[in-house]
């Protein structure tokens, strides 16, 4: 592909690896449920419970969407007791995040 006339191409010099991880983080937070679940994250670490009352999901659903992002990466948890607490581990999200809220889509 050439760069428009004036333009340099955008992902020039990037690392491929590089572009396959930005590729599958941005296809995990293509579902509407599961960019509410970060939004929860972003803001806190929370459980299962917590998550599900913020988003308005059911505890099944939720569950699912946080296996996904954990194993991408996005996501991590923690035992406490008898509650698995998630976090939000991968940084770039909220920076994705802050752009969505920015595009007025």
């Amino acid at each position: 592909m050439t760069p428009t006339k004036g333009r340099p191409r955008l992902l020039r010099g990037i690392d491929p690896a590089l572009l396959t991880r930005a590729a599958d983080t941005i296809r995990v937070l293509g579902h509407p449920d599961r960019i509410k679940i970060v939004e929860v994250l972003e803001e806190r670490d929370a459980t299962v419970s917590e998550i599900q009352d913020e988003v308005e999901l059911s505890q099944p659903i939720v569950s699912q969407h946080l296996a996904r992002l954990r194993a991408h990466g996005i996501v991590d948890s923690t035992r406490d007791g008898q509650h698995v607490i998630y976090s939000l581990v991968e940084p770039k999200v909220e920076h994705i995040l802050r752009c969505i809220r920015q595009c007025d889509l």
